[in-house]
């Protein structure tokens, strides 16, 4: 079997999501390992969620000092060619932005093939500024390198293009089976009034002032953010519930009628998926990642101010489009799910 090397450093989050998943979908296929680096977000049993065929390599010079530091960087880069020597891989694919920039620079690609999935470019996620302008030349740098970068959908590659020569796409999916199990059984919270939510961390990506804004112009629904973060002071016309248990936000998610995920850019957002499979009228920002799931007035809204946004919630109070969400289902079950994933990435792999 063809021997596939990820390398991972953001361990946590949704990186950890998919990078374990992903794993576990090609040992069947693949002789896989795994080097990553521990972070405080990754889950103390993180061993317990991967496959005992994924051989796990900590990589011990990655302790949250890469990039800044380049002494230390040079330490991560003679380890990772230390590990690529002694595993002698087929395939190397690197995950998100510190991997896919010290993994380019220590691999060169010459006995082997490398790929590097950014999941959601920092300089677009971070929004405008000097250090996302940093970010942007160090992509267009690195991407001269030896290496194909694999984005997680259609808006995304079209990035890519922009930043290297040689790109793909496989479009990320949910774990049906887990997904359906957590689901089963959770009663929805109720509401007396019409309810929007969206769930995730109150940073600059999310544009949690664009939320409230929105929540200002619909006064008479219920808004609701699940999660909190540095900018939660800017939602003062919603509900912050802070972090929930999974099992609690899926009830919220269950009982509420509109999601709404107006981020300055994705890759594929997981919570986005998981409400299209719970058939929530879904309303989105036309920015990368986001766009290439929601087609505008088929599956779900795409919104550019905060008044479409409005107007699209005030419409579906009054009406509800209940075809939208039904067609958004359909997608999950036809594309964003870990089945479909693991057959393009199977095919993908072995035609490298």
């Amino acid at each position: 079997m063809k021997k596939i090397l990820m390398v991972c450093e953001a361990f946590g989050g949704g990186v950890f999501t998919y990078v374990s998943q992903l794993c576990n979908d090609m040992v069947d296929n693949f002789d896989v390992y795994l080097a990553y680096s521990l972070r405080p977000q990754t889950p103390k049993n993180y061993k317990e969620f991967l496959d005992p065929c994924v051989h796990l390599i900590q990589v011990e010079s990655w302790n949250g000092k890469t990039i800044t530091n380049i002494s230390n960087d040079r330490k991560v880069i003679k380890e990772l060619r230390k590990i690529e020597a002694e595993v002698q891989p087929d395939i190397i694919h690197l995950h998100s932005s510190i991997a896919g920039g010290i993994g380019r620079l220590a691999f060169k690609g010459k006995n082997n093939t490398v790929l590097y999935t950014p999941h959601g470019y920092a300089h677009i996620l971070m929004g405008p500024g000097g250090k996302s302008k940093m970010y942007k030349v160090m992509e267009q740098i690195l991407g001269k390198r030896n290496c194909i970068t694999l984005t997680c959908c259609k808006s995304e590659d079209e990035v890519a293009k922009t930043l290297c020569k040689r790109t793909a796409y496989i479009e990320t999916g949910v774990n049906l089976k887990d997904l359906g199990e957590a689901l089963d059984g959770i009663e929805p919270e109720k509401n007396d009034k019409f309810t929007v939510f969206t769930l995730g961390r109150a940073c600059v990506q999310k544009q949690p002032a664009l939320f409230n804004r929105i929540a200002q112009l619909v006064p008479e629904a219920r808004f609701v953010w699940i999660g909190n973060g540095e900018l939660e002071n800017d939602l003062t016309d919603c509900e912050v519930t802070g972090w929930k248990p999974r099992k609690e936000a899926l009830a919220m998610a269950k009982g509420a009628d509109a999601f709404i995920l107006c981020s300055l850019g994705e890759a594929i957002a997981m919570s986005l998926i998981e409400n299209m499979y719970i058939k929530k009228l879904v309303l989105v920002s036309n920015t990368m990642g986001n766009k290439s799931v929601i087609h505008d007035g088929v599956n779900g809204y795409v919104c550019e101010t905060a008044e479409e946004y409005a107007e699209r919630i005030i419409a579906a109070m009054k009406e509800f489009p209940r075809e939208l969400p039904e067609r958004a289902y359909q997608d999950v079950l036809e594309i964003y799910n870990t089945g479909a994933m693991k057959k393009k990435f199977v095919e993908f792999y072995n035609s490298l």
